[in-house]
């Protein structure tokens, strides 16, 4: 999720699926789960939240550090904070908590045409964020910022996401110390148009040696490629995972390693003098909180209204520590 306010709305296109806790590094011999109570074996369970009394996966080689099984309805616990507003990349939809609820074993967040005005308008500002009088769509962006952050380790996400025209469902994490892009970000996934087409992505960016201006390892996968494994794909729950030690970043869909991240290549390249390493370093404090979200529009296109309201939904949040 590109976090930068300054960066330029992407064209639109023709093609549209219209349709604390700080971990270390884990042993190469962990991928595989010693359990696995929530891989479907049959297409009716890959559409459902897993039962409330679904036991999280283990792993050889690492322990259950901070989860959200999202099991108690009604508002998201308070492990969660949310950003408000018009926030970045010149995004259609105002943030704010009320489209983010539980409810039947999920966290649901909603995209919804609906006019917000904006309290922040100046007709005479140059930034788009206070130039608006008003949204026109409103979604969730929760985050635990507040709450918990974790250096290395493992991180899974069981959700099923929103694929019409207009949808920007994200899952990420962001450095806690320094200003972006300096502080690291990591998109687990990522769903937009790019190249002129819908896509999922899986990338790291961190500083370049401009401000506010990011250097990328971006990987880009048509979600063609999905739809030609599963015509059904949409309509079922997927896992993303992370993989982060002090070597690499490995991100997963399905357990398909979309992206791996040689973390010897992403030292800063000196704004305010900063050589470090937003993904490998050993600050005092240093580590990723996690952030969920739906924007709408940019990156994610034109949105198509017969699809609103859009529901982004999530089962879990997981986040493994490698044993010591």
């Amino acid at each position: 999720m590109k976090i930068s306010h300054i960066l330029p709305i992407l064209g639109m296109v023709l093609f549209c699926q219209c349709h604390e806790s700080y971990a270390e590094g884990a042993p190469a011999d962990s991928q595989k789960p010693t359990e696995v109570p929530d891989k479907a074996t049959d297409n009716n369970a890959s559409k459902k939240a897993l039962p409330k009394d679904a036991v999280p996966t283990e792993y050889t080689g690492y322990r259950l550090v901070w989860n959200d099984e999202f099991n108690v309805d009604g508002r998201p616990s308070d492990k969660w904070t949310y950003e408000q507003g018009f926030v970045r990349n010149n995004e259609l939809q105002w943030y704010c908590p009320d489209n983010a609820s539980v409810s039947d074993g999920l966290l649901v967040i909603e995209g919804r045409q609906q006019k917000v005005n904006n309290p922040d308008y100046n007709p005479q500002s140059t930034d788009w964020r206070y130039s608006r009088s008003e949204a026109q769509f409103t979604s969730s962006c929760l985050t635990t910022q507040k709450s918990f952050n974790f250096r290395y380790g493992r991180m899974e996400v069981r959700a099923r996401i929103p694929v019409a025209c207009g949808a920007w469902p994200a899952i990420w994490t962001l450095g806690n110390q320094g200003e972006w892009p300096q502080n690291g970000e990591i998109d687990i996934m990522e769903y937009y148009i790019k190249n002129g087409a819908p896509s999922i992505l899986a990338n790291a960016c961190w500083g370049s040696d401009k401000r506010y201006t990011a250097t990328w390892d971006e990987s880009v996968t048509p979600f063609t490629h999905f739809k030609a494994k599963d015509a059904d794909w949409e309509s079922k729950f997927h896992i993303w995972r992370m993989d982060w030690d002090e070597h690499f970043i490995r991100l997963y869909l399905d357990d398909e390693m979309l992206n791996e991240v040689d973390l010897s290549k992403t030292h800063n390249q000196g704004v305010d003098g900063d050589h470090d390493n937003p993904f490998s370093n050993a600050r005092d404090g240093f580590g990723h909180y996690i952030l969920l979200n739906l924007a709408i529009g940019s990156n994610g296109g034109e949105p198509d209204l017969a699809h609103f309201p859009l529901r982004y939904e999530v089962d879990y949040v997981r986040v493994y520590q490698a044993l010591k």
